[in-house]
C-alpha cells in the first residue's frame, strides 16, 4: 500500500517538478540574504577608521570656497593654449609630443 502511494507521487507532476522549485526558490531567498548580510557587514567594518586617524584625515580636507577657485581661474590665460593630439598606441608618445610642441614654441 505505502509503495502504490510512492509510485502515485511519483507520477505526480506537482509533486516532481513543483516541490523541488519551491523549495529551491525559498532555499535560494534564504540563502542569498545570508551572503549579502555577509557583504553588507564587511563594508561596515572597512568604514570603520582608527580615531585618531580619522581626525588627521579631517584636518587635511580643506572647504573649497567658491571665491578663491574663481580668483585662480581669473589668474589663468585661457586665451594662449593650442589644442595638442595625444599619441596613437603605435606612435612613440615623447617624439611626437615634441614634434607637436615645436611649432608652437616658435610662434612664442
Amino acid at each position: 500500500m505505502m509503495w502504490r502511494q510512492f509510485n502515485s507521487l511519483r507520477k505526480n507532476k506537482t509533486a516532481r517538478y513543483g516541490i523541488p522549485m519551491l523549495l529551491l526558490v525559498v532555499g535560494g531567498s534564504f540563502g542569498l540574504r545570508e551572503f549579502t548580510q555577509i557583504r553588507y557587514d564587511a563594508q561596515k567594518m572597512r568604514k570603520k577608521q582608527d580615531p585618531a586617524l580619522e581626525a588627521r584625515l579631517n584636518a587635511q580636507k580643506q572647504p573649497v570656497i567658491l571665491e578663491e577657485e574663481y580668483e585662480k581661474m581669473k589668474s589663468l590665460n585661457l586665451e594662449g593654449w593650442s589644442n595638442i593630439r595625444g599619441p596613437r598606441p603605435w606612435e612613440d608618445s615623447r617624439q611626437y609630443q615634441e614634434q607637436q610642441r615645436a611649432p608652437q614654441d616658435k610662434g612664442l
